[in-house]
């Protein structure tokens, strides 16, 4: 399967709008196929038809109302509506107690009950039916008592759902059991009443392969049974599974506090979250989760953002910090200000994006489904005629009945319809609990086929922040920890962006912060040159090295490798003495090496694209083995870039987090967009990296590959099990009931293949060795 190019978008129409309904009562791909083709008939209008999640997702015109969108999915013989909105606790609520899979689902607790009586019915007839042994006087008529119910209240819901069909001139799988379980009784009951076979002392041998009788004597009580007990317990088995595949979102769900502790002049109140507004102020105790996202205005703690970012290191926060909504609040008190509510949030856009993918669909699957659609008359009109040939050939009635009803039953489409969107359920919710939110389906099918990542540098393979990475001292000088510390001191009285990079990094390194709060005479700060100033008895200057000859050993050597490495080199000179040289600049994040050479080991060449000078990219691309680099490169020329090598053949993805990345994602095949990036470049993007770990593009290119590789396992089975069975029950090789079994077990194979993707672990590449290339100096007295 070979990807088109990404299409451009168009724009959207002012007065298009997007609704989602969630559709009841499908249950093949031939539904999805008939609810798509009702609603592309009104003006304007195009919906994508999920049958894993039961949402209609339908584009259409402002003029073109909701309710007329729903009326046309009900005249298809289908229920619709909008989704129906979580309830708000309210704020004294107490918890209910915890509900079962089906407990909440009253629709659930009925097709339960019914399979369970169907089971209690039918299994006495499977029995008796197949041990020839146990076939005791009028044992027939015994199995006809037990076999109406079965046929006529059991299989109910497929009659029903096959007449609706029926009068809409639409058939589905329901036609296809429906008319089986028909077949299979009605001419048992006539061979009952009317063909000899309630004679008393008859009895039936039984075989996997349907037996011609004598006349019609021969009964397939067990097959009108069979038929709705094996295809009751598959969709059950089906729904409990798929329900697992949609777990994702209501993790997601369950993220987000329903209550919040408000403070009040009386004390504090708790109300439910939708009540907070921006601005307000909330509580966070220990323990509990971040109401929505804002600001820390008071206190300070650390922050559990593992189930929304992926990241497993709690993350510090104080006075000024950022609050993420469901985060889990892990050490101390903390009063927030409320900065997004509602739709707004972090959590609530990762939501929809997870929502989004999990209801598209991709070409492979538009395939299916458009093959599903003709799949149903095709099967009616082969039943038909394998009936007619059978009996035009002189054959034996019930051999030809049973040749048409095996037809009928091992060929409904279930396992077609659910190839694709249970792997994208279960791929997409995976990735969203891996820190990887896809867009869409079809993002997924780019980025199984990239072969090009254009990477930008700051903020991406860089932490974005001016920073020290890298302090030498004079041999037989000063200790490094004291000059860091002398530095600091005068620079807290300039904003450079040098000094506080210098006083930053001496509050992590000293073991003592009020040491750093001494007060500075003298200070002059000369620009383009540096600062000085006595701090703690000393004069101290943090100026650029001039004339290198003239500096001891081996602070020389230094300045020359933070100038190769692109960094700025910053001489310390205390009492007219050069102490100690700081290297300074924005350091590449730890996993970019590993990043880069696991994407490299999956076969991407990887590009160097940035606007920063070339001596500094040079490095960075140096440190990575980046062999191709664009420095000094404007956002047109970044574009340009990618259409420079989409044009050599290239499918290109492109990982930026800037405003300057913004038209260069947008033109890729692929785009990928940093979290911690801008609203625009996130926007751009088709994938978004919600955790700050460049190993998630890696992570998101095996995903994408075992995605895609389980959906053609899921079509390959689909499309390979009618191939075979079809011609088996045809030439009468195939026994109904065995049929409605095969039927049953080709769905389930399908939605447990794609399961397997929820427990999917990123593989862990072979330790990548450091290439050599530029180093910093290794002297005494360096610190990193």
């Amino acid at each position: 399967m070979t990807p088109q190019p990404r299409p451009v978008p168009a724009p959207q129409r002012t007065d298009e709008r997007t609704t989602t309904l969630t559709v009841g009562g499908m249950t093949c791909a031939a539904c999805v196929g008939r609810v798509e083709k009702k609603l592309g008939r009104l003006d304007g209008v195009a919906a994508s038809v999920n049958l894993a999640t039961g949402r209609a997702t339908v584009s259409h015109p402002a003029a073109v109302p909701v309710t007329d969108l729903i009326a046309t999915v009900e005249a298809a013989g289908f229920t619709a509506g909008l989704p129906e909105p979580d309830p708000e606790p309210e704020a004294d609520a107490h918890p209910a107690p915890a509900a079962g899979p089906d407990d909440g689902d009253a629709a659930a607790r009925a097709e339960r009950h019914r399979l369970l009586v169907t089971a209690l019915l039918s299994l006495p007839v499977l029995v008796l039916s197949m041990v020839p042994g146990w076939q005791f006087r009028n044992w027939q008529w015994l199995c006809f008592v037990l076999a109406a119910p079965v046929a006529l209240w059991g299989a109910a819901p497929f009659h029903a759902r096959a007449l609706r069909g029926l009068r809409h001139g639409a058939a589905t799988m329901d036609t296809l059991v429906s008319l089986g379980v028909a077949a299979s009784f009605g001419w048992s009951a006539y061979a009952l009443f009317l063909g000899g076979a309630g004679a008393p002392g008859m009895t039936m041998p039984f075989s996997l392969l349907p037996t011609a009788g004598d006349g019609v004597a021969h009964l397939y009580l067990e097959a009108a049974v069979g038929v709705p007990l094996f295809v009751l317990a598959g969709r059950r088995m089906e729904a409990r599974a798929r329900r697992g595949t949609g777990a994702a979102l209501r993790a997601l769900a369950e993220l987000a506090a329903k209550d919040v502790a408000v403070p009040t002049p009386d004390g504090e109140q708790r109300i439910p979250v939708s009540r907070l507004r921006v601005g307000d102020r909330f509580l966070v105790r220990p323990g509990e989760r971040v109401a929505t996202d804002g600001t820390v205005v008071e206190g300070s703690s650390a922050l559990d953002l593992s189930l929304i970012t992926g990241e497993s290191r709690p993350v510090e926060v104080g006075p000024g910090a950022a609050a993420v909504g469901g985060a889990v609040n892990s050490g101390g008190l903390l009063e927030v200000r409320a900065g997004a509510v509602g739709a707004d949030t972090q959590l609530a856009r990762i939501t929809r994006l997870v929502e989004d993918a999990q209801t598209g669909k991709t070409r492979i699957q538009r395939l299916a489904d458009a093959v599903a659609a003709v799949f149903v008359p095709a099967v009616l009109t082969v039943s038909v005629t394998v009936l007619g040939f059978w009996l035009g050939a002189g054959a034996d009635p019930q051999a030809a009945v049973t040749a048409a009803v095996a037809v009928l039953v091992v060929a409904c489409p279930c396992a077609l319809g659910l190839a694709t969107p249970t792997a994208l359920l279960a791929a997409t919710g995976r990735g969203a609990q891996l820190g990887i939110l896809v867009r869409g389906p079809e993002a997924l099918e780019r980025l199984r086929h990239v072969d090009t990542i254009v990477l930008d540098k700051t903020g991406t393979l860089t932490t974005g922040q001016m920073g020290v990475t890298a302090l030498t001292a004079r041999s037989g000088g000063l200790d490094a920890t004291a000059v860091l510390r002398l530095a600091a001191l005068v620079e807290q009285g300039s904003e450079h962006p040098l000094a506080r990079a210098i006083t930053a990094h001496a509050r992590e390194r000293h073991p003592d912060p009020q040491q750093l709060l001494l007060p500075v005479q003298d200070f002059i700060a000369t620009p383009g040159h540096g600062v000085e100033g006595t701090a703690d008895g000393h004069r101290v200057a943090v100026t650029r090295p001039g004339d290198l000859d003239g500096l001891p050993a081996p602070l020389p050597e230094a300045v020359r490798s933070a100038e190769a490495d692109g960094r700025t080199a910053v001489l310390v000179t205390v009492d007219g003495t050069p102490e100690a040289v700081l290297a300074v600049g924005d350091a590449l994040r730890p996993d970019s090496y590993r990043a880069v050479d696991h994407l490299r080991r999956l076969g991407l060449r990887p590009v160097l694209a940035t606007g920063d000078r070339a001596a500094t990219a040079r490095a960075v691309a140096g440190h990575l083995a980046v062999t191709e680099v664009h420095a000094e490169a404007r956002p047109e020329d970044k574009a340009d870039l990618v259409r420079t090598l989409q044009e050599q053949g290239r499918r290109v993805a492109v990982v930026g987090d800037g405003v300057n990345d913004a038209a260069a994602l947008a033109l890729a095949d692929l785009g990928i967009a940093m979290g911690s990036g801008t609203d625009a470049a996130i926007g751009a993007a088709d994938v978004t990296l919600v955790r700050e770990d460049l190993q998630a593009i890696a992570d998101a290119v095996r995903l994408a590959r075992r995605t895609l590789g389980t959906i053609r396992t899921n079509l390959g089975w689909a499309f390979g099990y009618n191939l075979v069975t079809v011609p088996l029950a045809a030439v009468g090789l195939l026994n109904p009931m065995l049929a409605a079994a095969a039927m049953s077990a080709s769905s389930l194979l399908v939605v447990g293949n794609s399961l397997r993707l929820r427990a999917w672990r990123p593989r862990g590449a072979t330790t990548a060795r450091r290439p050599h290339g530029p180093r910093r100096a290794q002297t005494r007295g360096e610190t990193t």
